[in-house]
């Protein structure tokens, strides 16, 4: 078995690709860092250390010099004399590649190599033919490598026959459906806040003919059952569904439909993730394409109330969390069953973020297959 020498960068997964692969697993792996870099190795050297790699974290005093560069290169050398070295240029700054390549590996002969994160390809510098890596990153051990924990297994969910019905009307009827949803959404949110498993709704909701209609398909579906003027859900489960979960299990059965052909590795909905200070993130869809994240958050309830969270704290809530969880390469889209402003859309156009809202989650399957494989990912 091999030593992987990697220079540390904001990005984890060129690290961490040739270190899942069979044939290139190293027994150990030395993260050669920068003052900046230092959080990112540690997340690093957790998930090596997961995987049965021994660890090693080399500090440069100064990444801003060559000598020093080539000085501690030397020295990883000297106490490894003897094994076999495989360095890793894909990280680091432009510095320390130059160094590690033009001075220390040619000095030490050591093959060095490039990872394609888009294409899963090891490109050798010695024109040796590239090769294909075996595994692919996976939602956990990437959040892991920007230290983040799972709070429990990532969820897959199974979608029925009857839920699948029902979010296709929800779906399709969605002008009509707009305002007696308000109307559920609060009167479910009004059961949680009291932890009921049953609402009493007044006089003019109990005669809203559109109402109604609504949970008459909400019963059908074996979620709810209306005795008079009392909507009693079938348990926790079913409230948080018809409160607005239906639209984070209609986007995640988006996903699952275009998963082949999009080439998504690996997806989960409703996840919990936790950093090492103890912050919880939500992320209610999230999703592995060409080793980046992306995250989709979903919205069925109204913005643009004064007591409603706002469009803009939610857009810049999943900016911040694409940030932070994912890294530089991480994309989120925020799926409203309610229209934006205009001014909310120049705001997500500037975060990057992608807006499918209204009339247009009719097409949310297409535009997710739009947004994931557009080529001007970073």
């Amino acid at each position: 078995m091999t030593v992987h020498i990697c220079l540390v960068s904001a990005q984890a997964a060129p690290n961490l690709l040739p270190a899942l692969d069979p044939e290139l697993k190293p027994k150990e792996v030395v993260l050669l860092i920068s003052q900046k870099m230092r959080a990112a190795a540690d997340a690093l050297s957790m998930v090596f250390k997961e995987l049965g790699i021994r660890t090693d974290l080399v500090p440069l005093e100064d990444e801003h010099s060559s000598r020093v560069i080539e000085e501690t290169l030397l020295q990883i050398a000297s106490e490894r004399e003897g094994e076999e070295i495989l360095l890793n240029l894909t990280g680091g700054t432009k510095l320390m590649a130059l160094v590690a390549q033009q001075t220390v590996a040619q000095e030490e002969n050591w093959r060095s190599f490039y990872v394609d994160v888009d294409t899963d390809a090891i490109v050798w510098l010695d024109k040796t033919p590239g090769k294909k890596l075996a595994e692919q990153l996976r939602l956990r051990h990437y959040l892991k490598s920007y230290g983040f924990d799972l709070s429990g297994s990532p969820e897959r969910p199974q979608i029925t026959h009857e839920q699948r019905n029902l979010m296709q009307t929800l779906i399709t009827q969605i002008g009509s459906l707009e305002k007696p949803l308000t109307q559920l959404n609060w009167l479910t949110q009004q059961a949680e806040d009291k932890k009921q498993l049953k609402i009493t709704m007044d006089t003019q909701q109990a005669d809203s003919r559109s109402l109604e209609a609504l949970l008459r398909h909400f019963a059908d579906a074996n979620l709810l059952q209306v005795s008079g003027n009392t909507i009693s859900y079938a348990d926790e489960t079913a409230r948080n569904f018809v409160k607005g979960g239906w639209l984070e299990l209609y986007t995640y059965s988006c996903v699952a439909d275009v998963t082949g052909e999009a080439g998504i590795r690996d997806k989960a909905a409703g996840l919990e993730v936790i950093s090492k200070e103890g912050v919880k993130n939500e992320m209610d869809i999230a999703m592995m394409v060409r080793n980046r994240l992306f995250v989709i958050e979903c919205k069925t309830a109204r913005m643009d109330k004064p007591e409603a969270p706002k469009a803009n704290d939610t857009l810049f809530k999943l900016s911040e969390i694409c940030r932070r969880v994912g890294g530089l390469g991480a994309k989120g889209m925020l799926a409203s069953y309610r229209p934006v402003a205009d001014s909310e859309r120049k705001l997500a156009r500037a975060l990057n973020i992608e807006l499918v809202c209204g009339q247009d989650l009719r097409n949310l399957q297409d535009r997710i297959r739009a947004w994931i494989s557009a080529k001007n990912q970073s």
